[in-house]
């Protein structure tokens, strides 16, 4: 997962302030860590810096800042390029150096590609009138790998989440709206017919959900949104009272 916070000074507090994360913002402030990042200090400061070369203690803080990494599976990692080819090694900076320098976010739906527009919006075969509004670039996979759906996507990067100071003008709602009131807008210069709200069900994604829906009133489009309620394989007795009444509300009838 990509940081998100972003330190801003005011008077003499500091704040964090959360907003989405676009390909511009991946320097992140080296303050701005993971708590379950290890400080790099952390590491020069005990006997492994002392053990090892300098160019080695670097390459373990740097594993060190990946999310969920601590000192010692860096230190594997670290092992692990130490060991392996020449070649190897460098096939591995290689493909970091491309994704930083080649991947940007699609002009249109704002998932990532390395050639404007992306795959799917450049796609003839796909249904450009249907909109699938997701949070994150990631949402889109998950729904990709189950080859059910055959529209488009839009990617909001974040979701409205006043705690956190992010408000609906820091995502891409703007462009959305470009895309259903412009078809010139939209991919294959099509019309926005249908568009369904995929995002989180938590108090963040719901809020998102009805901001969107406030915006789409005055707009001839369909709306709609994934389907909630209880997953396959699973039993009544386990699941919580918001799983059971999303269940309950968007019952379907059987024939």
């Amino acid at each position: 997962m990509l940081l998100r916070s972003v330190v801003v000074s005011r008077d003499d507090h500091v704040i964090k302030r959360r907003r989405p994360t676009r390909l511009s913002d991946f320097q992140a402030p080296e303050k701005v860590r993971s708590k379950f990042h290890m400080p790099t200090q952390r590491i020069r400061q005990s006997g492994t810096a002392q053990a090892y070369p300098a160019c080695v203690v670097d390459l373990m803080e740097e594993f060190a800042a990946f999310p969920g990494i601590g000192r010692r599976t860096a230190e594997r990692m670290a092992f692990h390029i130490l060991k392996s080819d020449r070649e190897d090694a460098l096939r591995l900076a290689r493909s970091i150096t491309d994704v930083k320098n080649k991947v940007r976010h699609c002009p249109i739906c704002f998932n990532f590609t390395e050639a404007p527009p992306c795959a799917i919006c450049s796609n003839p075969k796909r249904d450009h009138s249907m909109v699938l509004v997701v949070e994150e670039p990631k949402d889109v996979i998950a729904i990709e790998q189950t080859g059910m759906y055959r529209g488009d996507y839009h990617v909001l990067l974040g979701r409205i989440a006043p705690l956190d100071c992010i408000a609906p003008e820091d995502l891409t709602i703007d462009v959305l709206l470009k895309r259903i009131d412009d078809p010139a807008e939209n991919a294959q210069g099509t019309r926005v017919r249908e568009v369904i709200l995929g995002l989180s069900p938590n108090l963040e994604g719901d809020g998102t959900a009805m901001h969107l829906m406030k915006e789409f009133e005055s707009r001839e489009v369909k709306v709609t949104r994934l389907a909630r309620g209880l997953p396959s394989g699973s039993q009544i007795e386990y699941a919580n009272k918001a799983v059971l009444a999303d269940a309950l509300v968007g019952r379907v009838s059987v024939e």
